[in-house]
């Protein structure tokens, strides 16, 4: 045999070995998992790598589109990296119990996990194999507060489309300005639009815009329901886009694409409008919906001297009414909306407060906000209108 195949195997036989504690690593998978891809082509993406050096483990899972890198302390015997399929790992480390666990790369790519008195050994694959993660690049970081991001996403991710061919639409638009910070998510029919004003952003003249992934945008919610941190650094280059939130880094393929000209569908001059309690709102619609056409779930909204009525009617199901009591003095009007986009919004705000419905005319949109709305965040959903 030759010397180097010899040594290669020497070195394989002895190349990581460290000892962690059982509730540090899971965390820290937890985290990951779910950027692994389940029925993916590529064996490899299937699998976490899991790098050892000073004091530290690193894991790392990708699906080329994305990836997330985090780390916890370990006790780290013999530096070295392997990789270990995802989901049995993670499955495996959620069933043992409390206490340090033991991990050792074996010959021929083999790992093997003690714990107490569990003795298991998986089958990993090369390291070589493993895709390259970008690095995060330190050079223009901007910093954004997580509470302002957190809700910037909760308040317009439900709005982004589903439709694969309309690939502009399938994330949203960050729009971050020297003192505030905007996002807006659309599919074409419904438009979810929030400003955060009273932020400071050193570095930013004009106005930076970046179109965020939808499932990066799901993997960066997740982080900062997660997170102690007050603040996450944000980077991109051409291709890529970088969160780090805490020890934990996001990438993301940026989504290429010219997002559409959202500005131009703004109702300017909708001049009728009521206000009601959201929660009454709310009930009113999933109680008629019920009636609704399955297909469509059009329900419709007149409003007329003092009330709003909301009603539906299918050959298949029936018919339903109720009727919310509100000041209203102008022309009667008549308008058919989705019932689902518009209970995505009253639970977008928390089914809490009131909220004001703008409208112009049966043909045009309609626009929804919370009446009580703070000072410094401004938000609104625009929703077409469906003929009924």
């Amino acid at each position: 045999m030759p010397a180097g195949v010899e040594q290669e195997k020497a070195v394989q036989g002895a190349a990581m070995e460290i000892a962690v504690s059982r509730q540090d690593l899971l965390r820290e998978l937890t985290a990951t998992q779910s950027v692994v891809e389940r029925k993916t082509t590529i064996p490899i993406l299937s699998n976490f790598l899991l790098e050892a050096d000073g004091d530290r483990i690193v894991i790392t899972a990708t699906d080329l589109d994305q990836s997330i890198r985090t780390s916890c302390t370990a006790k780290v015997r013999k530096p070295g990296s392997c990789t270990i399929p995802a989901r049995k790992l993670y499955d495996y480390i959620r069933l043992l119990g409390d206490g340090d666990i033991s991990v050792k790369l074996l010959e021929n790519h083999w790992v093997q996990i003690r714990a107490g008195r569990s003795n298991t050994r998986m089958v990993g694959m090369a390291r070589a194999n493993f895709p390259q993660v970008p690095e995060f690049p330190e050079s223009s970081v901007t910093q954004i507060p997580v509470a302002s991001l957190r809700n910037l996403i909760a308040r317009t991710i439900f709005a982004i489309s589903n439709e694969e061919s309309r690939y502009t639409l399938n994330g949203a638009l960050l729009i971050l300005k020297a003192e505030s910070l905007a996002m807006v998510a659309t599919d074409g029919h419904r438009l979810a639009h929030i400003e955060k004003t009273g932020e400071s952003f050193s570095g930013i003249s004009g106005e930076k815009k970046v179109l965020i992934p939808r499932k990066a945008l799901q993997e960066l919610q997740s982080l900062l329901l997660n997170t102690e941190s007050e603040a996450l650094d944000f980077a991109d280059d051409d291709s890529t886009l970088f969160f780090r939130v805490g020890h934990r880094v996001l990438t993301s393929r940026r989504l290429t694409g010219q997002f559409p000209n959202y500005e131009a569908v703004m109702p300017r001059d909708n001049n009728k409008f009521v206000i009601v309690r959201s929660q009454d709102l709310s009930a009113s619609i999933q109680r008629v919906a019920q009636f609704a056409d399955e297909r469509s779930g059009a329900i419709k909204m007149r409003i007329e001297q003092n009330e709003l009525k909301v009603s539906s009617s299918s050959a298949e199901a029936g018919e339903s009414e109720d009727t919310i009591e509100t000041p209203y003095s102008s022309d009667p009007i008549v308008v058919g909306f989705n019932s689902a986009y518009l209970i995505d919004f009253l639970k977008a705000i928390g089914n809490e407060g009131e909220v004001r419905l703008e409208f112009k005319d049966a043909q045009s949109a309609g626009q929804m906000r919370p009446e009580d709305a703070s000072d410094d965040y401004k938000y609104r959903y625009i929703i077409m209108p469906m003929r009924i």
